[in-house]
C-alpha cells in the first residue's frame, strides 16, 4: 500500500433533526385553537419544547422558531423570504406590489425608492412637523376630560406620517376613518391567519361584511390621496412625489397598482404599529408615574422649561429607554412569518423547501433566558453598561437584515418626542370603563384605554 492510495475519510455530516411537535393540538384546527384562545402564552411557552418546533394550523404544518439567534440567522439568510400565513392574510390590505410584501429584485428597487425619505440626514427636516403634532396633541386634551387613547394615538400617528411623507390637507377626517377601518381589518386578518378556513370567510356573515367594508374604505382612502396629488400638479419633496416619478427596471414609470400598494404600506402598517406603541406608552406613564416624573425632570433639565423640541430628543436618555422598554414588553408587531425557498437547516433542524416559519418577537423579548427579571418594566436595562448583556437578536423591534423597517429612526424620533411632550405636561389616571388588557390581533394594543389627564 502506498501513501498515495490512502484516501482521507470524508468528514461526517451531522444528520439534521426533525423538529419536535408542540403538544396541545386538537383535530382539524391543530394548534390554531390555542393561538386564538391565548396566543401570547402559547408562543411564550414554545421554547420549552425546543429552539424550533412544529405546529399544525388547520391542514398546514408550520415551523415555530423560538431562539433569538435563529431568528437573526433566518433574517440574514437568502433561504427565507417574506411569505407565509401572516403575509397571505395581509395581502388583501397591503397588496402584492408594495415594499412590505415584495421579495427579490422588486423589493430591492422599492427600498431604493423609499429609503432616501428615511435617511438619518433627512429626518431632521420632519422635526418641526413632529413637534407641532406632539404639542397639538397635548393642547387638544382638556384636564379632567376623558381621552380615548385609541383614536388619539391613531390621529397623531397618521397626521405625522401624512404630513411628513405624503403632504396633504386631508388628515383629520381620514385619520378617523383609518382608525376605525384598521381596527376591523387587522382583527379579521388575524383570524384568517390562525384559522385558515378560506371558504368560510367568503360567506355573507356579519363579521365578513364588516371586514370587507373596512377594507374597501382603506383602499378608497389611498385612491383619494393619490388622485388629489395628481390633480394638484404639485411636486413637493416627499415620498409620494418619489413614487409618482419612480421608474421600473426598464426605465418605465411604475404602475398604478404599485403606487397604490406603496402608499398603503406607508400609511397603514406604520400608522398601526406607531399608534399601538403610543397607546402602550400612555399606559406605561399611567402605571409607572415614577418614570413619568423622571421623564419630566429630564426634559426640564435639557430644555430649561421651554417646550421640548425635536433637537432635544437625542439628549433624553431615560425617555428613549422608556420607549425601548415599552416596545420590549409590548411590541406592536408580536408575530411574523417567513417561508423557506429551498431545503435548508436552522439550528441543526431540517427545514423543507416551501415550509412556513412563524416566530414571536413578544415571546423572544420576554424570554427569561435573555433578560433578568424579564417581566418587570425596567428602562435602565438599556443603559450601555447593562444593554451589552442582552443577547444579539433578543431585541429587534424593527426586525433585521434586508427586511429591517426603513422608518426605524423616524419612528423612534416621534415616539420619544410625543412621550416627552405628554409626560412633561400631564399625569394620567385610568377612568371607569377603561380596559388596558392586551388586545391581540395582527398587532398588540390595549383593548380600550381611557385616561384622564391631570395638569402637573
Amino acid at each position: 500500500m502506498t501513501v498515495e492510495s490512502v484516501k482521507p475519510a470524508a468528514p461526517e455530516v451531522p444528520e439534521l433533526l426533525e423538529p419536535p411537535v408542540a403538544g396541545g393540538r386538537i383535530p382539524l384546527l391543530g394548534h390554531g385553537w390555542k393561538l386564538v384562545r391565548d396566543p401570547l402564552a402559547f408562543m411564550a411557552q414554545l421554547r420549552d419544547h425546543g429552539d424550533v418546533v412544529r405546529l399544525r394550523l388547520g391542514p398546514k404544518t408550520v415551523y415555530a422558531v423560538t431562539a433569538p439567534a435563529l431568528t437573526g440567522a433566518m433574517a440574514l439568510s437568502p433561504d427565507f423570504i417574506i411569505a407565509g400565513p401572516l403575509w397571505e392574510s395581509l395581502e388583501g390590505l397591503l397588496g402584492k406590489e408594495g415594499v412590505a410584501t415584495a421579495n427579490g429584485p422588486t423589493h430591492r428597487r422599492q427600498r431604493r425608492i423609499i429609503q432616501p425619505a428615511f435617511r438619518l440626514d433627512a429626518i431632521p427636516a420632519y422635526g418641526p412637523i413632529m413637534e407641532e403634532e406632539a404639542h397639538a396633541l397635548t393642547e387638544r386634551w382638556q384636564p379632567g376630560e376623558t381621552i380615548d387613547c385609541t383614536s388619539e394615538s391613531f390621529r397623531v400617528a397618521v397626521r405625522i406620517a401624512a404630513r411628513c411623507l405624503l403632504r396633504g390637507d386631508f388628515m383629520d377626517e381620514r385619520a378617523e376613518r383609518l382608525c376605525v377601518a384598521l381596527a376591523t381589518v387587522f382583527r379579521g386578518m388575524y383570524r384568517r391567519m390562525v384559522v385558515p378556513a378560506g371558504p368560510l370567510y367568503r360567506l355573507p356573515l356579519p363579521a365578513n361584511r364588516e371586514f370587507n367594508r373596512a377594507l374597501a374604505d382603506l383602499h378608497l382612502l389611498v385612491d383619494e390621496i393619490v388622485a388629489e396629488r395628481r390633480e394638484s400638479g404639485q411636486k413637493p419633496d416627499d415620498l409620494l412625489t418619489a413614487l409618482l416619478e419612480a421608474t421600473d427596471e426598464n426605465g418605465e414609470p411604475i404602475g398604478e397598482q404599485e403606487i397604490h400598494d406603496q402608499v398603503v404600506a406607508i400609511l397603514t402598517p406604520g400608522s398601526e404599529t406607531v399608534a399601538s406603541t403610543i397607546m402602550w406608552l400612555l399606559q406605561v406613564l399611567t402605571e409607572h408615574p415614577e418614570h413619568a416624573d423622571k421623564i419630566r425632570q429630564e426634559v426640564e433639565s435639557v430644555t430649561g422649561g421651554r417646550p421640548v423640541a425635536f433637537d432635544d430628543v437625542r439628549k433624553l436618555t431615560h425617555t428613549n429607554n422608556v420607549v425601548v422598554e415599552a416596545m420590549r414588553l409590548r411590541p406592536a408587531v408580536w408575530i411574523l412569518t417567513r417561508r423557506a425557498v429551498a431545503d435548508t437547516e436552522l439550528g441543526g433542524y431540517r427545514i423543507p423547501a416551501g415550509a412556513d416559519i412563524i416566530y414571536s418577537p413578544y415571546a423572544i423579548q420576554r424570554d427569561a433566558r435573555s433578560y433578568a427579571h424579564n417581566e418587570e418594566f425596567d428602562p435602565d436595562r438599556w443603559l450601555p453598561e447593562r444593554a451589552q448583556d442582552v443577547p444579539k437578536f433578543a431585541m429587534s423591534p424593527f426586525s433585521n437584515g434586508n427586511r429591517k423597517c426603513p422608518s426605524d429612526h423616524f419612528s423612534m424620533a416621534q415616539l420619544s418626542l410625543i412621550t416627552a411632550a405628554v409626560a412633561t405636561r400631564y399625569r394620567f389616571e385610568q377612568v371607569s370603563g377603561s380596559n388596558d388588557t392586551t388586545r391581540v390581533g395582527i398587532t398588540l394594543r390595549p383593548n380600550r384605554l381611557l385616561l384622564r389627564p391631570v395638569l402637573r
